[in-house]
Parts: C-alpha cells; structure tokens; sequence
C-alpha cells in the first residue's frame, strides 16, 4: 500500500508501561510438566535455525540442516510420543552465498531456505547492489529474504525514502517472502520502532524481525510488545495479518515460553505457527533439547550430549 504516516504519527509508546507490561508476563502465570514440553515443542517448529559467521563453510551448513531435519534427538522424540521425524524447525537461514548448499542439504524435507541479504547487517550497501544480492540469492533457492532498513531513514524520519526502499526490495524478492529486520537496538525511540514497524508493513514486508544478531541490544520483550501492537494496529486497519520474528541473544528455553506467552496474549493462538511467527536462534534450541530430555527422563543431560547445529 502507499506510506500513511496518519497510520504512525501521534502514536506514542509509554515505555514504563511496556515495560511494566513485560516484567509481569511470566509471573502472572507459568505452564508446568506436560504444557510446558509441549509450549517447547512448538517453540522448535518456529525456530529459524540461523548460522551467520564469517567462517561459515559448506560443511558447518550441512551440520546445520542435519540438525534442522532432527532438531530433538530419537529417544527424545519417542519419550514425547511423537512420530519420527515429524518434528522439523520451521526454516534455515543463512548468507546468500551459503543457499545453494543450504538447499541441497535440505532437499526433500520441506524446510524452506532463508537468507539474509541487503548488505547485512549494517545495510549501508548502495540501493542497486542490494537488489540485487536479493535476486540472486532467490534465483539461488532462498524462499525467504531476511532484509535490513536503512536506520538512517528511519532515524531521521524519512518514512517516504524508508517505504520505497523496502517497497522495491518487496519487488526483488518476487515469490519468496520478505522478513524486515529493523535492527530494533539501533533505533534509539519506542517510538521509532512502532513507526518503523508501520511503513515496513505498509511496503509489503511478509514479517517484521526484531534484530539482526548483530547489535549491542537485540530483541527483547518491551521492544517485542511495541512490534506486535504495531502488528495488530495495522491489521485491524487492513485486514492483513503480519508474521513476527525475534531474533539475537535469545539463548534459553524460558525465553521460548516467555515470547510465546506474549504472541498468544497479545495476538492469539494464530500466532504460535511457524507461518506467522519465528524465532531467529540456534543456541536456544540445544536448552530446549535439555528441557525436553528432562521432561522424558527426569535428568538433565550435559550440553556435550546433545548435538550442535
């Protein structure tokens, strides 16, 4: 749709109450025993099972995808009951220039392929060249696009250039889906973020993601909330739902539930599918491996046990 500002400007966030809101999410109630494993399994199906180092190698990718096809081991998954393999992250994501071994590694098993591009993670790249590193990595088998804005459009309150940037890379990514990281920790505002929010959506953005992994300050729960009310303002206006996706520095299973909690408050049950939600992690996965394996077998077992993505 074309940028309207009417959608974002006058709209301001109370940051002592998102934050008293968040602080309380998880200790107003809490799910035990068998809930809580099934919370955690849910959680893995909307893991975006992520490596995105500068020593990334073809073989660190196959290790990634193996894991993305078995993300909880065989005696895990019986004690749980259920079936073999039925179990699968809901997406890997990677470089661009990791894709194609990406999806041979995955081929056959259903799990989409995302990549990151737009000169990630600072996105500083000149507009063209960051088109068209999104061609190329769809023309290479991504079915999903992880973009970054431009934080100095948005800093400094350029919605317009901000939506068609975004509106052009929408365009670039052709049949695959488009996740827009604002990078959330550089945004300075609440403000900003619940603005920066809007236009993305508005330029045709499938998802919009907390962070790129990459700053000082990553997802987090008030920052969370401020997306998600910008989600269900901009649905309630259009009648189209938007998917969300927290991403960097989450690392335990508790933070699993937490955001759960959170989408399924402030959203619904819609919201805990991998179709409208993710969680951009890899570290966070093995803790709830750990956490399943003690609902099954009453122990704990060392990380060494459980195998890397």
């Amino acid at each position: 749709m074309k940028l309207d500002v009417a959608m974002f400007e006058g709209h301001h966030v109370n940051r002592a109450a998102a934050d008293r809101r968040c602080a309380t999410l998880t200790t107003r109630r809490s799910v035990k025993k068998e809930y809580q494993a099934a919370w955690l399994v849910n959680a893995v199906r909307c893991v975006d099972l992520t490596t995105l180092a500068g020593d990334d190698t073809a073989g660190r990718v196959k290790r990634l995808c193996a894991k993305a096809r078995q993300p909880i081991a065989p005696h895990i998954e019986a004690g749980l009951g259920l079936k073999p393999g039925a179990l699968t992250v809901g997406a890997v994501c990677v470089y661009p220039t990791m894709v194609p071994h990406a999806v041979k590694a995955l081929e056959g098993s259903n799990i989409p392929v995302a990549s990151v591009a737009t000169g990630f993670p600072a996105g500083l790249m000149p507009l063209h060249l960051r088109l068209e590193e999104i061609r190329w990595a769809v023309a290479q088998g991504a079915a999903e696009i992880d973009i970054v804005i431009n934080r100095e459009l948005a800093l400094t309150g350029n919605w317009q250039g901000l939506h068609d940037e975004i509106t052009a890379m929408r365009a670039a990514c052709g049949d695959a889906h488009m996740k827009a990281i604002l990078a959330t920790g550089e945004l300075e505002t609440l403000n900003t973020v619940y603005a920066a929010s809007m236009v993305a959506m508005q330029a045709g953005a499938d998802f919009i993601k907390t962070s790129t992994g990459k700053e000082s300050v990553n997802a987090t729960l008030p920052v969370s909330l401020v997306m998600i009310r910008a989600l269900r303002d901009y649905g309630a206006l259009t009648g189209h739902p938007i998917g969300f996706k927290p991403a960097g520095g989450m690392k335990q299973a508790k933070e699993a539930l937490a955001w759960q909690i959170l989408m399924k408050e402030e959203l619904g049950r819609d919201w805990l599918n991998p179709d409208l939600f993710r969680f951009g992690a890899s570290s966070m996965l093995g803790d709830i491996e750990r956490q399943l394996e003690h609902h099954v077998t009453g122990r704990y077992a060392a990380s060494s046990r459980h195998a890397l993505a």
